[in-house]
């Protein structure tokens, strides 16, 4: 069975920026033991619910988790997070080969004239 594909240059800008703090780390940590709903993940890291979700956001529009709702026995709504089939190959070639699909303009804030 064939892993993921392999990351675009966009892709894998995104997943490194997602994956660049503490607290998502952690996140993809607990949820790499199994998927879970929104409030027992938030109390298993001690982060308020709207904080969480905020870093479940950008893990999830990075791809690297994906959530889904599920209802219940007594009816409650209850929206899990799991994680997603990802692998992110990080050394010198596989970065020569994303910068080659990037279309994310430059990095701005460079001082004109100063080349580095």
């Amino acid at each position: 069975m064939p892993g993921p594909e392999p990351l675009d240059g966009d892709q894998l800008l995104l997943a490194l920026s997602a994956l660049a703090n503490p607290h998502r780390l952690r996140i993809v940590a607990a949820l790499a033991r199994g998927s879970t709903y929104v409030s027992q993940l938030a109390r298993d890291l001690r982060l308020s619910r709207p904080l969480l979700h905020m870093h479940l956001q950008r893990l999830e529009a990075a791809g690297l988790v994906e959530g889904h709702i599920e209802v219940s026995d007594d009816g409650k709504a209850m929206r899990y997070y799991a994680v997603t089939d990802f692998a992110i190959r990080l050394d010198a070639q596989a970065i020569a080969e994303a910068t080659r699909t990037l279309t994310q303009s430059e990095p701005t804030g460079r001082r004109k004239g100063k080349q580095s």
